[in-house]
């Protein structure tokens, strides 16, 4: 008996659904149409906590305006070697890889690096760049300070402490003396 009422509750449910048309059944829906689920606890309401980034995203027209800041704040100087470039010929590059993902095209994340530096390093993860020549951590400390903490640490733990205590002075404008 039961077997019989859930039969009549789905045939009851068929009846009143109502037809569809045949060209909807055989053609595949758009993409245009398709509803899209929303990502998020689905309450409509803001996260507590916001995440906040160390800077502002950097556009592809606003690479200007960030080489023209580095340039500005530490002069035509390659972050990898710490060679002198002109202003014409000298580079961005991105630390972390990009890889196709414009949440790294941020300033946290963006050196001046000379054209033969910027070849070598390539896709390279930086942790692998920087242990190759430990040099490059210290000029990196010298002249990414404005790179995000998680950078700037990982280039201090591979300078080692007396030569980031030395990056740190030399990148200090008030320190009387240069290299």
């Amino acid at each position: 008996m039961k077997a019989t009422a859930t039969t009549r509750a789905r045939a009851s449910r068929a009846a009143a659904a109502p037809p569809r048309a045949a060209s909807t059944a055989l053609a595949p829906a758009s993409p245009s149409r398709r509803r899209r689920r929303r990502r998020g606890s689905g309450s409509g309401e803001p996260a507590e906590e916001t995440v906040r980034l160390t800077s502002l995203p950097t556009g592809r027209r606003a690479y200007v305006d960030t080489r023209e800041w580095l340039l500005a704040r530490y002069g035509s100087v390659c972050a990898y070697c710490g060679g002198r470039v002109p202003a014409d010929d000298i580079t961005l590059d991105h630390v972390t890889p990009r890889r196709g993902q414009t949440a790294y095209d941020r300033r946290d994340n963006l050196v001046l690096s000379c054209r033969p530096c910027n070849a070598k390093k390539a896709d390279q993860p930086i942790l692998a760049y920087l242990l190759a020549r430990r040099e490059r951590a210290f000029t990196l400390l010298r002249y990414g300070m404005h790179l995000s903490p998680m950078l700037v640490d990982l280039a201090r733990e591979i300078a080692g402490p007396e030569q980031a205590a030395r990056a740190e002075r030399l990148a200090d404008p008030d320190y009387p003396y240069a290299d």
